[in-house]
């Protein structure tokens, strides 16, 4: 179930929580069944600072939350 609603937001913007506290948000341009992420012109948001990162690979176990806008 949770693949499916990824499925749905391919090339939309989603906002990721990591289990060390950073917030990525970017384009979600690919994933596979372990949940490890692709994502495009990705902004990286830790201590109220913003960094552009561009495209990043993330493992799925690092991702605590998934919000899609």
């Amino acid at each position: 179930m949770p693949l499916n609603i990824l499925e749905r937001h391919i090339s939309k913007i989603v906002l990721l929580t990591l289990k060390d506290g950073r917030t990525l948000e970017g384009k979600l341009t690919g994933f596979d069944e372990y949940m490890n992420m692709i994502l495009e012109d990705a902004e990286e948001t830790r201590d109220e600072k913003v960094r552009r990162i561009g495209t990043v690979v993330l493992r799925g176990n690092n991702i605590v939350t998934i919000v899609p806008k």
